[in-house]
């Protein structure tokens, strides 16, 4: 018999962001993702700094995270200001079994892959939905430009054979702006592997960043109805 007292089951999105929550010693600068997940992780990290007096510091991936952590008493610093970064934790779109990343349906893909590849270890939290054998398998390949290459960057891939268009904003009136003022393509490729596609987009002009994370992580949290799984490289 079900009573008020029993706890409410914990979603997979719940449980990796507990567990990532539990990496985070006293002292550490954390970084912060962007999305569901991510606040999930938040909400958490803000828990344990109160019941476990956690002496931390945060810096967000974006004013949506910066604002959160606020709300949730965590201290936050500028990215300018860091020097170092413990741990970056973050959520994903895609992930292979080779802990390769498809991240970027926002809109702060820089400010998420400055923080990542530069933090001391990366770590990401997943629900088993987002486990692909190919990235871009369920989603575009996220290319952002500068907005005077956006025509030049978009004409140069279709030759390649990749087929997409500039990302439009929620109302669909407009074309979207990134957090850094550019622009973002959706790209799909049928005709390189994933590795090729990293290789070309990472060289091109015009192009700031992309929607591929390779090598960087240090370990995925899968969450499932039957628990935790990890990955680690």
């Amino acid at each position: 018999m079900s009573t008020d007292t029993e706890a409410t089951p914990q979603s997979p999105k719940q449980q990796v962001a507990i567990k990532a929550a539990e990496i985070v010693d006293n002292g550490m600068i954390v970084g912060l993702g962007t999305g569901s997940t991510a606040n999930l992780f938040i909400d958490e990290l803000a828990r344990r700094q109160r019941e476990n007096q956690l002496d931390i510091q945060v810096v967000a991936s974006s004013v949506i995270s910066r604002v959160k952590a606020e709300q949730a008493g965590l201290r936050v610093m500028a990215i300018e200001h860091l020097s170092h970064l413990d741990m970056y934790v973050d959520g994903a779109d895609e992930v292979t079994s080779d802990m390769t990343l498809l991240k970027g349906r926002g809109q702060d893909l820089v400010c998420e892959k400055l923080l990542a590849s530069h933090a001391t270890a990366f770590y990401v939290m997943v629900d088993e939905s987002k486990m692909v054998n190919k990235i871009g398998e369920k989603n575009a390949i996220p290319i952002e430009v500068i907005p005077q290459a956006a025509q030049l960057v978009l004409n140069r891939l279709s030759k390649l054979q990749a087929k997409g268009s500039l990302r439009l904003n929620a109302a669909g009136d407009n074309v979207a702006y990134s957090a850094a003022g550019n622009l973002i393509l959706d790209m799909q490729f049928t005709t390189f592997e994933t590795a090729q596609i990293n290789a070309l987009l990472t060289v091109m002009p015009g192009v700031v960043e992309h929607g591929i994370f390779a090598d960087v992580a240090k370990a995925v949290f899968v969450g499932s109805s039957d628990g935790v799984k990890l990955l680690q490289a």
